[in-house]
């Protein structure tokens, strides 16, 4: 499913068609999940903020204090900023409430300055530190921290983005996430055909992929007469979450295959 390398040293996945299958399958929960306990469960977005805010912080204290690379340990805090990305967005949007209205927030507008003002302070000071935008060489304490502060804001702007092209746009939810996924075959051709740099497409892929997946979770757990399939955010979240377990399952599996032969790297889908 994913390439593996053997280097005792890394903390982060290898960038193959299985991470991305991951990473889409862990954004579009993040956003059922979000919704699950904020709207659903009408815990409110304020609430729910703190309590996957909470979830992402141990989560990623335990994986800054981890010596390798642990594919489930990697794939919570993903989820956790995920989930967190959703009720921090909704919660800038819309209020702390559980309402889906823009009366009680800054709005999409409002909200995606900040976002964005955050995401170019968390880069610039990535850039000034000297330290790797190249996911995988990253190696170093300050570059993992850097690395997921980009990812948590990345999610929650995605968010915002995917939220707006659903609900304020024309193209719905089928059109949002039709658009959206041009948009990263695109930046896929661009990596094969194109000079540019690798690192900025996958940054660019890695962004798309929060708005991909809140169309997408929209999509599946929104009702009929909001232009969704009606799953629910219970059916969709299940469902999801069983995806990415067993999605984890058989990278950790490829990881101690690889390990019985280490003179040799496994290989996968690139």
């Amino acid at each position: 499913m994913m390439a593996t390398a053997i280097r005792g040293d890394y903390k982060l996945p290898q960038v193959t068609a299985g991470f991305w299958i991951l990473k889409i399958a862990a954004t579009t929960l993040g956003e059922t999940g979000g919704d699950l306990l904020a709207q659903t469960l009408n815990l409110g977005y304020a609430a729910a903020s703190v309590l996957f805010l909470a979830i992402f912080a141990i989560s990623l204290l335990i994986q800054l204090r981890a010596n390798r690379f642990h594919p489930a340990l990697y794939w919570t805090v993903i989820a956790a900023t995920s989930t967190a990305g959703t009720t921090i967005s909704d919660l800038l949007n819309r209020g702390p409430g559980s309402d889906t209205s823009t009366d009680g927030g800054l709005g999409y507008g409002g909200g995606a300055v900040v976002l964005i003002t955050g995401l170019t302070i968390v880069f610039t000071i990535w850039k000034l530190s000297g330290q790797t935008y190249d996911v995988s060489a990253i190696t170093t304490r300050r570059g993992e921290i850097l690395y997921w502060s980009a990812i948590l804001l990345s999610n929650t702007l995605g968010t915002s983005v995917g939220d707006y092209l659903s609900d304020s746009s024309d193209l719905g939810y089928w059109g949002s996430a039709a658009l959206i996924a041009l948009i990263m075959a695109l930046i896929l051709a661009a990596h094969y055909l194109t000079p540019i740099s690798g690192v900025l497409l996958f940054w660019t892929a890695f962004i798309l992929t929060r708005p991909l997946g809140a169309t997408v979770g929209d999509l599946l757990s929104k009702p009929h007469d909001k232009g969704g399939l009606a799953f629910g955010t219970w059916g969709t979240s299940a469902v999801l979450l069983l995806v990415l377990v067993v999605g984890v399952r058989l990278h950790h599996s490829s990881i101690r295959a690889a390990s019985t032969a280490p003179q040799k790297t496994s290989t996968g889908i690139h």
